[in-house]
């Protein structure tokens, strides 16, 4: 009987097999809410995220991303945010459609269609030959279409933000849709009273014509902008899931088993089991973790450990799942399948750290928990005052003052001050080389006290090359690398290519090998022109009784430079020897002296030797190295950074970076590095240029302090002008604001709001 696991959609061919996942949401703002389904975090609104990405027994769960306390066993809103749950199960089957971002984006699009003649009909008095339009219609008739134009643009499009709205004061828990709700409730329901009963208002607030001033654009204009922040909001989310979709698809689909017979076939990965024998052929990956019985090859790992150099395999080494295989075949026995490979780990380090990472506390959404209530608290406290102490007509009077007051608060400036800001400093940020993932990236690398960088492709350019070629007294430098480069034509050595490479690039042609052998863990041998040819480690030319003492020291010299060295014999004497390394990159040591200016501790965690790692890092002055690091250990290492108290960036171009990039409070990723590693991050530097840090932090600095400025231009209009609607001043000055009036300090606002922003443009980084 075949099992479909519902919702990875995987199929079980095994009669004794059934397939099934124990898939939990939750919330990353709020961890302790954990549910079985998607649906959205009660505490903030956001969706729910799957908080497994394995296959085990039980069912789905949804979170919010926002509060991952939040957990629903199925989909809805977040109780405290609004945002859509998420489910907690990631699986590289899962439907790449977003029903939500599907729905917010048809809601935008008939949103912006209707909203732009609805702003040509509020705004005509202030568009050139807008005068036009009065002949054509009267007053009246244009109140009439703005508002046909209006209400499916408040009511249906804008229908998911009432509904969160009433569910942030059911809940008790206050929120940007609370203000959204409330601003768009009041301009629209003003402006349609004043449509259907403008007799209700006293004769100061109607024209000549018997009309009342109307504010459906504003309404509508704020759905609309609100609708394009959830469409760009929800596009980056889905982004979250990719890197682990990813890693998942670096697994092979089926594995080559060996019966007890002899025999071969292909089975599905997901039939493996311990215990079993697997081919794995030269260009394949290796299926599952397991240890080589028979055969000799070099294994690419840099999806593991990030170095570019392969390593050699022989009976009795460790294989990890995923890996590739080079030009050697290998039987080997599965050791860990499953949930327990590396590969999985890696998957479940990064959820896990995607999860745990804070996402930004908003002021605005801060502000918003005391200043919705406060707003409505005025609103009624003027209405009373009006209504009882008032002139006449007192009730009118006393729906103005409390109209007036409620619209001064609308959020719209609130609400643009932050994404204003973030969109144009992505923007700039794209001109200088760095692409921020979220607004959260944005703000917390300004607070990095402490840099974690990987060696390979971060501070090296990541592809080994040769660097030196010495020989000794009598022996043409040309001629040691022509036989050592002749000779690796035959070597699966993990530098041949380097050399060949080095050799080919100082136009030297390369001749036949005969008698070629491949010495493990020492080097390759073989007969050049009639001459006995050596080239490896000390070890192989001691077996051969030659004595490298002359090259010694210099050969100690390279290697504390970071280089691998290799010997050359020619015919039982010392021939010269040749050097290979990652070469750090033209403009690192540049980087580190304006991050270490910055005030920025810079600690170097590799998968490399102790050798070259502490090279690499003495050449440039770093504060701290750690080498033989694997990847679960670069996470663990930042969490002990964090538990100190530091603000940790990490940096890395590799899938072994990943679960390093995610645990960080700021993940950078090198955008000539993996897909992986920089869909883990917050942010990608396009060129692979440190120097681009020091520009994304004093830009964050920069942003932040924009939206800062955005949101006293947001709150001052407000600190002003609610007191002025509330009829302060009418005791003793005679002023009451009217709803115009406040419209157009709402207004004003936003106007400064984004006029602000837009200076973030000229901002030199």
């Amino acid at each position: 009987m075949k099992i479909t696991d519902p919702v990875g959609k995987m199929t079980s061919g095994r009669e004794d097999t059934v397939v099934s996942i124990k898939a939990e949401w939750t919330c990353p703002m709020h961890p302790e809410i954990i549910r079985h389904a998607p649906g959205n975090c009660p505490k903030c609104g956001m969706s729910l995220e799957p908080k497994t990405t394995m296959p085990v027994e039980g069912k789905i769960e949804y979170t919010c991303p926002m509060h991952p306390e939040i957990i629903r066993d199925k989909p809805g809103s977040c109780p405290k945010c609004g945002m859509a749950l998420e489910p907690k199960t990631a699986s590289m089957t899962e439907t790449e459609s977003n029903p939500e971002y599907d729905d917010m984006y048809k809601r935008f699009i008939v949103g912006a269609i209707l909203t732009l003649p609805l702003l040509i009909i509020a705004m005509r008095d202030m568009i050139p030959g807008g005068g036009l339009l009065d002949t054509l219609a009267a007053a009246r008739t244009y109140e009439w279409l703005e508002l046909l134009l209006a209400t499916p643009v408040v009511l249906w499009a804008g229908w998911p933000f009432f509904v969160r709205g009433v569910q942030s004061v059911i809940n008790r828990s206050l929120n940007m849709f609370t203000l959204i709700a409330l601003g768009v409730s009041v301009a629209y329901i003003y402006s349609l009273i004043g449509v259907l009963f403008p007799y209700l208002f006293p004769a100061t607030m109607r024209t000549a014509k018997g009309t009342v001033g109307v504010y459906f654009e504003a309404a509508s204009v704020i759905v609309v902008l609100i609708l394009l922040g959830q469409v760009l909001e929800l596009r980056a989310r889905s982004r979250t899931g990719t890197a682990i979709k990813k890693l998942l698809g670096l697994a092979p689909k089926t594995a080559r088993k060996i019966d007890t017979e002899g025999n071969e076939s292909d089975i599905p990965l997901a039939h493996v089991m311990k215990g079993d024998r697997l081919r794995v052929r030269p260009g394949e990956k290796i299926p599952v973790d397991g240890v080589v019985l028979e055969g000799l090859s070099s294994v690419d790992e840099s999806m593991i450990s990030g170095e570019p150099i392969p390593v050699q395999k022989h009976v009795g080494g460790k294989l990890i799942g995923a890996t590739v295989n080079g030009t050697g075949s290998l039987i080997m026995e599965a050791q860990n399948v499953g949930t327990e490979t590396v590969l999985s780990q890696i998957v479940r380090m990064v959820a896990e750290a995607q999860r745990s990472r804070a996402p930004i506390q908003k002021l605005a959404d801060i502000v918003a928990g005391y200043f919705v209530p406060a707003v409505i608290a005025i609103a009624g406290i003027a209405f009373a005052i009006w209504y009882f102490f008032g002139p006449e007509p007192r009730l009118a009077y006393a729906l103005i003052a409390a109209v007036s007051v409620l619209i001064i608060a609308c959020p719209c400036a609130l609400g643009l001050a932050t994404p204003m800001s973030i969109m144009v400093a992505t923007g700039k940020g794209a001109t200088m080389g760095v692409l921020f993932k979220n607004a959260e990236a944005i703000e917390t690398l300004r607070k990095v006290t402490t840099l974690v960088v990987d060696k390979t492709g971060t501070l090296t350019e990541g592809k080994p090359k040769l660097m030196q070629v010495v020989a000794v007294p009598g022996m043409d430098k040309d001629r040691v690398l022509l036989l050592a480069a002749s000779l690796e034509k035959g070597s699966e050595h993990p530098l041949a290519a380097a050399i060949i490479e080095g050799a080919v690039h100082q136009g030297i042609r390369l001749t036949d090998t005969s008698n070629f052998v491949s010495h493990t863990g020492k080097g390759v041998s073989g007969e050049i022109d009639g001459k006995k040819v050596l080239l490896g480690n000390s070890s192989l030319l001691e077996d051969f009784k030659i004595d490298t003492g002359p090259l010694a020291e210099h050969a100690r010299t390279m290697r504390s430079e970071g280089q691998t060295v290799m010997f050359v014999g020619i015919d039982g004497e010392i021939a010269g020897m040749l050097a290979v390394a990652d070469p750090i990159k033209e403009t690192t040591s540049e980087a580190i002296n304006q991050l270490h200016a910055e005030g920025i501790r810079i600690v170097m965690l590799s998968g490399d030797n102790k050798i070259t790692a502490q090279a690499v890092a003495k050449k440039l002055n770093l504060d701290e190295v750690a080498a033989e690091v694997l990847p679960d250990q670069k996470a663990t290492a930042i969490k002990k950074f964090q538990q100190g108290g530091h603000v940790v960036a990490m940096a890395g171009d590799g899938i072994n970076d990943a679960p390093a990039l995610a645990q960080a409070q700021v993940g950078i990723a090198m955008g000539t590095g993996t897909d992986v590693a920089m869909e883990s991050a917050g942010v990608t530097l396009v060129k692979g240029d440190l120097t681009g840090i020091v520009r994304a932090r004093r830009l964050s600095s920069a942003t932040i302090a924009n939206i800062k400025q955005n949101l006293f231009f947001a709150f001052i209009y407000n600190a002003i002008g609610v007191p002025i609607a509330a009829g302060i001043l009418y005791p003793n000055f005679g002023i009451l604001l009217s709803p115009i009036i406040a419209a157009a300090a709402m207004s004003l606002s936003s106007v400064s709001v984004v006029g602000n922003a837009l200076r973030l443009r000229r901002v030199k980084i």
